[in-house]
């Protein structure tokens, strides 16, 4: 027997070639092996920045007794959640069921007819805590599958049934309206942490989807409270150390309510949302805060994340290592002491580095060290000065060990960092930013799109992996599209987005319009996961209703815009009831409610008057107005690229701008002010 991952395209399971444990993929053949032999399959997921996925590896499957024992005993099978998001949702749901909380890394034990019956998440090499030690847990499932195998297989069969009951109808719920967005916002302000901004208590996570409804649910209302959580709420985060101070973007989350110690993973997925909701919050606002941290975070998605194929890479890990002691440590890159400080800085400077970012003797982290932050009573200082002392700092750092990249491109987080990048080129007047936005699109239509424009999951080194896209990618590579349409007028990418949502009606849609994670003829798991509320990122099935619904409003087309507002159904159901969890679903809802009004920017590509009136459209607050912009369309359907140009004359041979939504058109205008009020906050 030998470890099968040698051959992989994902860094996670690359990580684990060289165990001692005997590791299958995920495959047919791995079952078939454990019906043949008549053991137990032990599945391990985990992904590749995760702190207890590293150290579990270590005490566990780096340990040649324990490996020869689950060798012995049972087929393993080794998942990356990134690449399976399916297999990691339907075992999760049952870990939650069973135990009443998850994580990972998860440990599932399985029939060999993919079927759960006893589950945990990490286990320690020795009895702590109250916890079992690993051997203990194989030892006692190996003894239950051997001596009472009646037993197992009934729990098993009674946990698939479960999960079978658990299926929700979401067909029957209406359309959201005013009335259930007011109710999600009454439910948000309940749970809203007045004093540190956020939701709820520690750990706590970046709210990205929650952040995007209040800042929508402003623009389409004028609500005040509203936009107080949302600025607060990234005030406190910019300033936490949460947000890294020297070199931009966010970590996974905090582990305390203030958010001052992260956990130090930066994951792509929440800095492609957060850096456009920072964006959004400076559109709305105009906060110099707000605007920095959007390009700082922009930035340090294209100086860290890009990979030589223009994609971006997928997390960087919260471990590296410590010069020191040599051994892989949480937050080493990022941690400071007061004497760090002063050899780099000098003396004086370094005064003002720890007064300037709270670091303190005690520290505010571990050992001493602190996590930079930008506290509120912190002392002025000139923008001149802090740079400079930004930029050695930042120098410094970069000479120690960085973390380990986890460079597989995943298809729905790439959607979400070329929608933040356009919007931010677009808003900041960075065409740079505009480019890398286009070149990941590029490269997601040339590796991860085929001819039927099906898209894979994954990609590593312009090699596609073998896992099929789930509806996330489909939704979210879509917004991406749809974006990168609005903001270079090309039109080619809103037909990409075309045929991506066209996928999405076809083959993840059921009859009552509620949508699946996976298609219609995936891999066919113990259930087919569907699941409507917001994880770390929009959830799919909300993804793919706004790309739904936003198509819809470029094309006028009814079925799309009739599959949007029924999958939409959940969040009347579940948007006042759990408006933390379905997030984007109530942003999504924002944009129904309003329209979302169809903008046609008309005129020649050269004249500077076009270009004013296309970026005032693109900085409207008017919740997921769609953006056309290009030459006039004839009526034999030459011209623009759009089906908005239309039957869209210039007005005097001038550039202008067309307005409509809900079939009523606003006085056509050539004026940017007259057009910045048409897409402003309707006050109801």
């Amino acid at each position: 027997m030998s470890n099968r991952l040698a051959n992989e395209t994902s860094p996670y399971l690359l990580q684990h070639a060289d165990n001692p444990v005997d590791w299958w993929p995920w495959s047919p053949e791995a079952f078939a092996a454990a019906r043949e032999r008549g053991v137990p399959v032990l599945l391990s997921v985990g992904y590749s920045s995760c702190h207890w996925c590293h150290v579990m590896a270590h005490e566990s499957f780096e340990d040649e007794l324990a490996a020869a024992y689950m060798n012995e005993h049972f087929v393993n099978i080794k998942v990356d959640r990134e690449e399976r998001p399916d297999i990691d949702a339907v075992y999760m749901e049952a870990v939650q069921a069973a135990t009443g909380q998850g994580g990972w890394p998860m440990t599932v034990f399985l029939t060999g007819e993919a079927e759960p019956f006893y589950f945990g998440t990490y286990f320690p090499p020795e009895p702590r805590h109250g916890m079992p030690s690993f051997t203990q847990v194989l030892e006692g499932v190996r003894t239950a599958w051997v001596g009472r195998p009646e037993e197992v297989a009934e729990v098993a069969q009674r946990i698939v049934r479960d999960l079978a009951g658990r299926q929700l109808d979401y067909g029957k719920a209406e359309m959201p309206g005013a009335e259930e967005l007011a109710g999600a916002l009454l439910g948000l302000t309940r749970e809203y942490d007045s004093v540190r901004g956020g939701f709820g208590g520690a750990p706590k996570f970046p709210p990205s989807m929650a952040l995007e409804f209040l800042l929508r649910h402003h623009a389409r209302t004028g609500s005040e409270g509203a936009l107080q959580m949302a600025a607060d709420t990234c005030e406190a985060m910019a300033r936490g150390g949460i947000y890294d101070q020297l070199g931009g973007g966010f970590a996974r989350y905090a582990v305390d309510r203030e958010w001052i110690v992260p956990h130090f993973e930066k994951m792509l997925y929440d800095n492609a949302l957060l850096c456009r909701v920072y964006a959004h919050l400076w559109r709305t606002t105009g906060s110099d805060l707000a605007r920095r941290v959007a390009l700082e975070t922009a930035d340090f998605m294209v100086r860290e994340l890009r990979t030589e194929q223009g994609g971006f890479a997928s997390a960087l890990d919260a471990d590296s290592e410590e010069p020191l002691s040599g051994k892989h440590v949480e937050g080493a890159y990022y941690a400071w002491t007061p004497a760090q400080l002063d050899e780099v800085l000098g003396e004086a400077d370094g005064a003002l580095a720890r007064a300037y970012f709270g670091v303190t003797e005690e520290g505010t982290f571990e050992h001493g060290t602190s996590v930079l932050q930008l506290p509120a009573d912190g002392p002025a200082v000139e923008p001149e000065r802090i740079a400079g002392i930004k930029e050695r700092l930042l120098a410094a750092r970069a000479e120690r060990p960085a973390p380990g990249r986890d460079d597989k491109i995943v298809a729905a987080w790439n959607g979400l960092a070329v929608a933040a990048l356009a919007e931010c080129g677009a808003f900041f007047d960075r065409p740079d930013l505009v480019e890398r936005a286009t070149e990941a699109a590029d490269l997601l239509v040339r590796v991860h799109m085929d001819g039927a424009a099906r898209l894979a999951r994954t990609s590593r080194d312009g090699r596609v992996g073998p896992n099929a896209g789930v509806l996330e990618d489909y939704g979210d590579v879509a917004e991406g599209f749809l974006t990168l349409a609005a903001v270079t007028g090309e039109g080619v990418w809103l037909e990409f987005a075309g045929f991506l949502v066209d996928l999405v009606m076809a083959r993840f849609t059921a009859e009552d319009g509620s949508l699946y994670d996976t298609a219609h003829d995936a891999e066919q798991l113990i259930r087919r996961p569907q699941d409507p509320t917001d994880t770390a990122a929009p959830s799919g099935w909300t993804a793919a209703a706004g790309a739904l619904l936003s198509y819809a409003a470029h094309t006028g087309s009814g079925p799309h815009r009739e599959a949007a507002e029924r999958a939409l159904g959940v969040v009347q159901a579940l948007g006042p009831r759990a408006p933390r969890f379905i997030g984007h679903g109530l942003a999504v809802a924002e944009a129904l409610v309003d329209g979302p009004r169809e903008v046609a920017v008309v005129g020649h590509a050269d004249d500077p008057a076009r270009a004013e009136l296309h970026r005032t459209a693109l900085l409207g607050t008017a919740p997921g107005a769609v953006v056309a912009v290009g030459v006039p369309r004839e009526a034999d359907g030459s011209g623009g690229e759009f089906p908005l140009l239309a039957d869209r004359p210039l007005l005097g041979d001038l550039p202008t701008a067309y307005v409509c939504r809900h079939f009523v058109c606003a006085r056509p205008t050539t004026e940017p002010g007259e057009l910045a009020e048409q897409l402003g906050a309707t006050r109801t």
